[in-house]
């Protein structure tokens, strides 16, 4: 399981889909939305944590199609099907490598990013811990929107508006979270919410997207 963490996250770096490719992605809203709305701190201060979490979900929907695509095309995925190691436990791994390459870049340079949209002092830290709770969700409900289209060419457009949708949730609690810090509300129910998606996706996701892996080899 390691050596298989350890090899997705290489090919993600050397391959540019993962790391510099979300990251350049997550700048370039945060430089374009105060250009478009304007300088006003007020507007860019209410509307920071909703960017924030868009531009890390869009980050992340980025790489989605290439945690088994390649894997498909190489003949690596019939050996992961057929190995002894649990097929579950390949999806979970790889949904982690992506988290790692894409997810956890996103959530430390978040906060920089924060200065950008002019994000109240106290949303920097409510907007880490709630990038670090929710991204891994995005990552394991992507993994299980590529299974279901891993096989399919040009099957990215198809893999967005299915896995879109399953994100919406975990958009909405995240910048929930931010919001409420960031004015010095209650942040409880919805960060609750939002590692109860985390949690729940973690628990189901690998187990349905190693079964839409194995009827798409058949």
């Amino acid at each position: 399981m390691i050596a298989l963490l350890l090899r997705d996250m290489r090919l993600a770096v050397r391959a540019g889909g993962g790391f510099g490719l979300g990251l350049a992605f997550f700048l370039l809203v945060a430089v374009l939305v105060p250009l478009g709305v304007g300088p006003e701190s007020a507007t860019l201060a209410k509307i920071a944590p909703g960017i924030l979490w868009v531009g890390a979900l869009l980050a992340c929907l980025l790489s989605l199609d290439r945690i088994f695509a390649l894997d498909f095309e190489d003949g690596s995925l019939d050996l992961l099907a057929t190995a002894p190691i649990p097929l579950e436990g390949a999806v979970a791994v790889k949904a982690l490598a992506h988290w790692a390459v894409t997810g956890l870049p996103l959530t430390l340079a978040a906060p920089v990013l924060g200065i950008l949209l002019n994000l109240p002092q106290a949303g920097y830290g409510w907007l880490v811990i709630s990038l670090a709770l929710g991204t891994p969700a995005l990552s394991v409900i992507g993994a299980f929107g590529a299974a279901l289209t891993v096989g399919l060419k040009r099957g990215g457009l198809l893999l967005s508006l299915l896995v879109l949708p399953l994100y919406v949730p975990t958009l909405i609690f995240g910048a929930e979270v931010v919001k409420r810090g960031a004015e010095g509300m209650a942040t409880a129910t919805p960060l609750a919410l939002l590692a109860g998606i985390t949690a729940g996706a973690a628990a189901m996701l690998p187990f349905a997207a190693a079964a839409a892996i194995r009827i798409n080899l058949r």
